[in-house]
């Protein structure tokens, strides 16, 4: 009887054995595949959220004193509204999401209020287009704060005047708990009109990669390289909280999946230890009757190559299944981008097979190196 024909009788007798074995195989690769599937979305999840946080890198004229600077919220000197294209269309400078900013002090209706004139988002060369993480405001139309829309009773559609230019509320925003609540955000060139500084910004507010060793005397070096004119500050919580909250995420899925993996390979290694000791007369009768030892090795790891290749395929579609179900309902951002990672299949059926002869590597050769006449001599 041929070796393959003597291993489907195997599996066919030890119906138990093979299934409780395939079980452990299609859990651990069932639980692979969902994780990195839903891993994948964890990531742009967490990349999202984190850099929903806001931007982490303030770029303002290098004469700026920074003391004044905090102490009144904006930069009294000035700098060209262009500096904004020379930055993104500067390479390597590990920044994104420029805006040019133009930020003052004034009073409106006898209260002291901040205004803020935005450009749209510039996104830096070569990276490819991402959603905004700012307002995206239209000339003529203005973002109010909370506090102000409460105490002037305001609401979307009104028309509000400031020094003599006429703006419709786009949006009222929600409490912030910040001077944003004190702050109506309107277009740059607007802001540029009230404020009488045509072509002028006095910050760029920007998103700095500070992962993978890149730090903010890199970014402080590459700028001084780009535009002299200028220096970089950094909101350090807010850095510390996109770093520390990625760095998280990746720990987390880098040890739950060995985890997984090495409990459901012991699992397949257990089995095939019962399995052999059940066996013991049976494989002695074999040696007895002249199987080599590699007939019999052939019969235990092609047992457990079955089993993973078996394993595989199911666990596969179980694991693509669960993180297409579940994951939209935990990762509400991205849920679009959750899809079936097909590359898995093949690192599946390449990896389940070799753990599982791997695990059944041991249990294997206690069989092959079992005395035929000790072990027909025992009860």
């Amino acid at each position: 009887m041929s070796t393959l024909r003597l291993l489907f009788k195997e599996i066919a007798h030890r119906k138990l054995n093979f299934l409780l074995g395939l079980l452990a195989v299609v859990a651990a690769v069932s639980l692979f595949v969902a994780l990195l599937t839903m891993g994948r979305a964890s990531e742009r999840e967490t990349r999202r959220l984190t850099r929903d946080l806001g931007f982490n890198l303030l770029i303002v004229p290098k004469a700026t004193n920074m003391v004044d600077f905090w102490a009144t919220d904006f930069a009294k000197e000035e700098m060209p509204e262009g500096y904004v294209e020379r930055l993104a269309k500067t390479p390597g400078l590990m920044m994104d999401h420029f805006v040019a900013t133009l930020q003052k002090k004034i009073t409106w209706r006898d209260r002291k209020i901040l205004l803020k004139g935005l450009l749209p988002e510039r996104g830096a060369i070569g990276q490819r287009k991402k959603s905004p993480m700012g307002y995206k405001i239209e000339p003529g139309t203005a973002y109010v704060g909370y506090e102000l829309a409460q105490s002037q009773k305001l609401k979307k559609g009104d028309k509000i005047d400031i020094a003599g230019t006429t703006l419709t509320i786009q949006r009222c925003l929600p409490e912030d708990g910040s001077k944003t609540d004190i702050t109506i955000h309107v277009h740059l060139h607007d802001a540029q009109k009230i404020l009488g500084k045509e072509g002028k910004i006095n910050m760029i507010e920007a998103l700095g990669c500070l992962c993978l060793g890149h730090s903010l005397a890199t970014i402080r070096k590459r700028l001084e390289k780009a535009l002299p004119e200028t220096k970089v500050t950094e909101f350090k919580t807010i850095a510390l909280h996109r770093a520390e909250t990625r760095e998280m995420v990746e720990k987390y899925v880098a040890f739950i999946v060995p985890v997984v993996l090495l409990v459901c390979a012991g699992w397949v290694g257990v089995l095939s230890l019962i399995n052999v000791r059940e066996r013991r007369q049976e494989i002695g009768t074999l040696r007895a009757l002249g199987v080599g030892s590699g007939r019999i090795a052939a019969l235990f790891l092609g047992k457990a190559i079955v089993l993973g290749l078996v394993g595989a395929m199911i666990g596969y579609i179980i694991g693509t299944a669960l993180a297409l179900k579940y994951g939209p309902e935990i990762f509400k951002i991205t849920s679009e981008k959750i899809v079936p990672i097909y590359g898995l299949l093949i690192w599946s059926l390449v990896a389940a097979p070799i753990v599982a002869a791997i695990a059944g590597f041991l249990p294997t050769m206690v069989a092959v190196t079992q005395d035929p006449a000790v072990t027909l001599t025992e009860e």
